[in-house]
């Protein structure tokens, strides 16, 4: 007797994110194997990340054969006014379009990695082994200077690493040689280090776990929260610093990367020695085995962090919905998508970026994102990196669609993408964990594009997008016979949306294996 035909649907692949954590075997088709150069869109859909424009046009002339812009920040003083401010090749700018050096004369940085902070009406900046610098631009013109030479100037301010503009003050850690320190400034004065409210807090006798570094600093909830290598201790009362208390201390977890530190609004997020975490969940929870955001990308992650040579950089994007985690010395970037968790676990959807390479990130007070590379500064836009295609991939993890014991001949698939018009796509399958996949090329035209719902969605395109916001579908012939079966997308990303949005398998059930 003749197989019917049956019908297998997955519908919004890769929903869930990567997940490279467990066994493939089994793993819910949400998740996927690959999913580089991807977003998880507003729809819950993977889709493409944006591409990049460059905004800096003299960067080659000014950074040489240097890496490129390693720190980026933007400086907004009392009347509103905003700077953009980089380093790189061991100098420091200003500006966007073109970079102007405005390093103090008679001042040579030895490295890049700067920590940069509002306070005041003026930017500070500090890196360990260097002078800091102040900036301000009280008179129109901007001008940054060493913190000896500032007219308010007092004490020495110590040459940390790590610093926080809050509760009226600037704070400073990491000193070579008394990391276990933070000290604080005059009230409202960040250039006083002596007299007044100034003063320092030795960590020594706190640290849960007997010793340990501070790492990096945050204020959240109005608790000052110093973050170690291996533990974390809060303080309450930081607006008087003298008389402040340890509210809590969390042993075991601590943070290793000063910059993958974000404040999400409600919460801090940060890279420690197991993963990606929650500052919230660590509060609640105080005690390992502790959820974590990466949960599902862990033991690959980590073991590209501990390949990274230059300092590692995040960003966190309100209007994306994204936590961003870089990772230059191998030039991956590891994108959790920050909407919500995927379950009680605490796990969030997580998708990479390849090819874009940034050395630095920054969130514009706007909005816009400022990515440092090797030719300067740009910015996360469109959907070309600069002027060239980049490719997304998709694939799946082998999976039986619950029936492990039949054989499945595939007859076709129905793709279902949102986008694409005009987009070289591949569709690839293989059979039994082979990596020899089948494979059809094809390429949407505008014109099989249909709006959503068959008409323009609420009488306009949706998101306003034009064809960019029209689904189309396609057909491909199969052909082969597997028991488990691995699914992939690659797609020529060029200067246009692309999601996907369903695949329909059309298959037979065969004998029992």
């Amino acid at each position: 007797m003749a197989q019917q035909l049956q019908n297998i649907t997955i519908a919004s692949p890769g929903f869930a994110g990567l997940n490279t954590q467990d066994s493939p075997i089994g793993v819910d088709p949400s998740f996927a194997a690959i999913a580089d150069n991807c977003v998880i869109d507003k729809l819950g859909r993977i889709g493409a990340r944006k591409g990049y424009l460059n905004v800096s046009g003299n960067g080659a002339a000014v950074l040489g054969s240097s890496r490129g812009i390693e720190t980026i920040f933007e400086f907004v003083d009392r009347s509103g006014d905003k700077i953009v401010i980089s380093a790189g090749n061991n100098k420091i700018f200003k500006g966007t379009t073109t970079l102007v050096d405005i390093t103090p004369a008679n001042y040579t940085p030895s490295a890049n990695n700067w920590k940069c902070v509002n306070f005041n009406n003026h930017i500070q900046m500090v890196q360990s082994g260097h002078e800091p610098l102040i900036g301000t631009d009280e008179s129109g013109s901007f001008v940054l200077e060493k913190i000896s030479s500032h007219a308010h100037s007092a004490g020495t301010m110590p040459q940390g690493n790590e610093a926080l503009a809050a509760f009226g003050k600037m704070w400073v850690a990491g000193v070579v040689g008394s990391k276990y320190i933070v000290y604080w400034s005059d009230t409202l004065n960040g250039a006083a280090w002596t007299g007044g409210a100034s003063g320092s807090l030795d960590l020594t006798l706190v640290w849960p776990s007997g010793f340990d570094e501070v790492v990096s600093l945050a204020a959240h909830n109005d608790f000052l929260v110093i973050f170690g290598k291996r533990s974390i201790v809060v303080y309450s009362g930081a607006s008087s610093p003298a008389n402040m208390v340890l509210a809590d201390t969390i042993d075991g977890v601590g943070c290793i990367a000063r910059d993958s530190v974000q404040q999400t609004g409600n919460d801090l997020i940060f890279l420690s020695d197991s993963g990606v975490r929650s500052f919230g969940r660590v509060i609640q929870e105080k005690s390992l085995p502790m959820r974590d955001i990466s949960k599902n990308v862990r033991n690959d992650l980590m073991s590209l962090v501990a390949k990274q040579q230059l300092p590692i950089k995040s960003l966190y994007s309100p209007d994306e919905a994204f936590y961003l985690l870089t990772l230059p010395s191998t030039g991956e970037v590891y994108c959790f998508d920050m909407r919500g968790p995927l379950n009680e676990s605490g796990a969030h959807r997580v998708t990479t970026w390849s090819v874009i390479d940034p050395l630095a990130l920054n969130l514009a007070e706007d909005g816009t994102i400022y990515i440092g590379k090797s030719t300067g500064i740009v910015k996360y836009h469109g959907y070309l990196d600069n002027t060239s295609e980049y490719q997304l991939r998709y694939f799946s993890n082998p999976t039986d669609f619950g029936n492990s014991s039949n054989l499945k001949f595939l007859k076709k698939f129905n793709l279902t993408i949102v986008g694409a018009h005009g987009t070289d796509i591949t569709l690839n399958w293989g059979y039994d964990y082979t990596e020899a996949f089948n494979k059809q090329a094809f390429t949407f035209s505008a014109s099989n594009a249909v709006s959503e719902y068959g008409v323009a969605q609420y009488a306009i395109s949706e998101y306003s997008g034009g064809v960019d916001a029209l689904i189309n579908r396609a057909s491909v012939n199969a052909n082969g016979s597997g028991s488990i079966l691995t699914i992939g997308i690659e797609a020529q990303i060029a200067n246009v949306p692309f999601s996907i949005q369903k695949i329909d398998i059309h298959a037979l059930m065969g004998r029992l294996i």
